[in-house]
């Protein structure tokens, strides 16, 4: 029968029960402080008495420890609680859209597309959508009243009126003001969030036709 290695215990978070002894022994407890600290009251020298100043700067130095200590076992249930807020989070997001920054949307069997972009000021947005060869297939063009969102909806249908292909296509936005000056626009598009990774830096979330984001990419959840 073959041994378990130690790794494997560190690849589960676990410990050993030895190396938690070990550790546990290590560790100087008030108790001990205290009784360092009464061995070297009863053996200072009567002649040369510690000094009050040095009496209270070690209780002072073991006050600090006490409240490092007491800060960081703080700090992890912090940390704890966060985590499970983020698993939360997390799930109330499956099966919801949310508006991200994007250069594609997806085209699903059915229905369409949408997105959005900021508009500098009053004019015409021009929202272009090309196929996977960079093909222009469909334009759709949605005024702007002032400063602010534009939103545009793609019904999946070509220039011509046929139902194209689910899949990912391409996004681009034009904003032309009342004098004829353009300026390209960044696109954001709603998707659909099929699943939700926690990882150690935050979530990540797998949206359906375009791959996975953060959760601070998420500009709304409608």
């Amino acid at each position: 029968m073959s041994a378990i290695a130690s790794d494997v215990y560190a690849s589960l978070g676990l410990t050993a029960a030895a190396d938690a002894g070990k550790k546990k022994s290590d560790t100087l407890g008030q108790a001990d402080f205290l009784r360092l600290m009464t061995e070297q009251l009863q053996h200072q020298d009567p002649l040369n008495p510690m000094q009050n100043s040095e009496f209270l700067g070690q209780l002072a130095q073991f006050s600090t420890v006490q409240g490092i200590q007491g800060l960081q076992s703080t700090l992890e249930s912090v940390t704890a609680s966060l985590g499970s807020d983020q698993v939360l989070r997390g799930a109330s997001l499956i099966g919801r859209s949310v508006l991200v920054p994007s250069a594609k949307l997806a085209l699903g069997a059915s229905g369409g597309a949408a997105g959005a972009v900021a508009a500098p000021g009053a004019g015409t947005v021009t929202f272009e959508i090309s196929d996977g060869n960079g093909q222009s297939v469909r334009r759709i063009a949605v005024a702007a009243a002032q400063s602010g969102e534009v939103a545009f909806e793609w019904d999946g249908l070509d220039a011509a009126g046929t139902r194209l292909p689910a899949g990912r296509y391409g996004v681009t936005a034009t904003y032309v003001d009342a004098s004829g000056a353009s300026k390209a626009l960044d696109t954001y598009v709603e998707a659909p969030v099929q699943s939700v990774t926690v990882g150690s830096d935050g979530l990540y979330l797998d949206l359906a036709g375009l791959g996975t984001t953060t959760l601070d990419n998420v500009l709304r959840v409608r």
